[in-house]
């Protein structure tokens, strides 16, 4: 919450590329940011809108993000398309079809920090390893943070640290660390780390 300014931080500071976001403009932060939750609320509007909220984009490239997440099909089965008004939370679509309408602004935006919170945990293995596909090869200059309780979730990532309420315990850097021996003995780590 704090990330995108939702909360306030009381003490200390958040710095992104140098800069200190509380000296950011909200609207700039979040346009810069992405998240896909675990369960993605749609907004009520239409899909367009929620896709482009400042309409800064076309219907052309509107409709290429849509392509390239795989929801062609859906959208074009939609009365309107694009513009089809969204129900309260998005009804119409399934909580992995929302993630991957989440997955489409992020392409859109350009998204330089993408948090993916629990993302993976309530949807099927073929959406899982379509987003985990677009994240690998599309966010390559961008960061991406992963919340995650599925080791499998968070393998590709650069770097793995485990909280514990609230504080880094241990990373996937370290041989002598639990998380290390379970991704080893899980058959996960082919060499050290």
């Amino acid at each position: 919450m704090a990330l995108f300014r939702i909360n306030e931080l009381i003490s200390g500071q958040i710095v992104i590329d140098g800069m200190d976001i509380a000296a950011l403009p909200v609207r700039t932060l979040r346009s810069r940011m992405s998240i896909i939750p675990q369960a993605p609320v749609l907004f009520k509007g239409s899909l367009r809108a929620y896709l482009d909220p400042f309409s800064d984009f076309s219907d052309a490239d509107i409709w290429s993000v849509v392509v390239k997440v795989g929801m062609k099909k859906q959208v074009e089965a939609l009365e309107s398309g694009i513009l089809y008004e969204l129900a309260e939370n998005g009804e119409k679509f399934s909580v992995g079809e929302r993630q991957l309408l989440c997955m489409a602004r992020a392409l859109l935006n350009r998204s330089r920090i993408v948090v993916m919170d629990e993302a993976t945990a309530s949807i099927d293995h073929v959406t899982e390893k379509k987003l985990q596909e677009m994240i690998t090869r599309d966010f390559q200059d961008a960061t991406v943070l992963t919340i995650a309780h599925c080791l499998a979730t968070v393998l590709e990532s650069d770097r793995i640290m485990v909280l514990r309420n609230g504080n880094v315990v241990e990373s996937l850097k370290d041989p002598n660390g639990v998380f290390y021996e379970l991704a080893k003995e899980g058959g996960y780590l082919t060499t050290q780390v």
